[in-house]
C-alpha cells in the first residue's frame, strides 16, 4: 500500500508525509524503506526531527510534473 499511497499524496498535491510503522525490532521499518529508495517521487526520508517516535518515517515527496 505504501507506493499507492505515495502516488495518491503526490497527485492530491501533499509533499511531506509521515509513515507509521511501529518500533518492533524493525522488519517493518526497513520494508518501508526499501520501497521508498525505490520510488521515482521521494525526494528524501528518515528519523522525525521533531521528537516524534522511532516507529514512524518521515517522507519528503516531489511535486508531479505539469503536463
Amino acid at each position: 500500500l505504501v507506493p499507492e499511497y505515495l502516488d495518491l499524496c503526490r497527485a492530491r498535491g501533499i509533499r511531506s508525509v509521515r509513515i507509521i510503522h511501529g518500533k518492533g525490532i524493525g522488519v517493518q521499518r526497513e520494508i518501508v524503506r526499501g520501497i521508498l529508495e525505490r520510488h521515482p517521487g521521494v525526494v528524501r526520508f528518515g528519523h522525525p526531527g521533531d521528537g516524534g517516535s522511532w516507529g514512524a518515517t518521515v517522507v519528503e515527496l516531489a511535486p508531479l510534473e505539469e503536463d
